[in-house]
């Protein structure tokens, strides 16, 4: 594979990893010594994402990487877990067995997903996602998100009971 970095630059591959449906390879360049990291995936069919407003554009995973990497930056979240997460709900999207998934469906999977991973990054999407009226609107979805972890605490402990 051609270097990113300088025109001439052939590279080497130093590290090979499955991540979800897809290849991660870590790369170097052995001409100018840079690094840097490619993936591989299954090319599908295209799937079209049905926006709200009726639009029609094609399902692009890595759109859907993005907006995760902006509600976990600065959280403890790996770029491996993205990838997984990413993975996950393309995955679901084409298990469907529907040419077009509406945006609101996609939304409501990385939901899902981040409030398993970080809680954070949860209100951080939440936040954009469901474009809150007011201060008290994202207060009651945070308040929703406590209650949610009691939940799972409560049910945590009495797993370890034996009830």
């Amino acid at each position: 594979m051609k270097c990113p970095f300088c025109p001439i630059g052939e590279s080497r591959v130093i590290d090979t990893r499955a991540v979800g449906e897809g290849i991660r390879r870590r790369r170097e360049c052995q001409s100018c010594g840079q690094r840097f990291t490619t993936y591989e995936r299954i090319a599908r069919t295209s799937l079209m994402v049905v926006k709200n407003d009726g639009r029609r554009e094609e399902f692009d995973q890595d759109k859907l990487f993005l907006g995760l990497k902006k509600a976990c930056a600065k959280r403890p979240v790996s770029i491996e877990q993205l990838d997984q997460i990413v993975s996950e709900i393309e995955a679901e999207l084409y298990s469907l067995g529907q040419s077009e998934v509406p945006s609101k469906l996609i939304g409501e999977k990385v939901m899902e997903q981040l409030a398993e991973l970080d809680d954070v990054a949860y209100v951080r999407f939440a936040s954009v996602y469901r474009r809150f009226a007011d201060l008290e609107s994202l207060a009651e979805e945070i308040q929703k998100l406590k209650q949610q972890r009691e939940r799972e605490a409560i049910e945590r402990r009495q797993l370890a009971l034996g009830l």
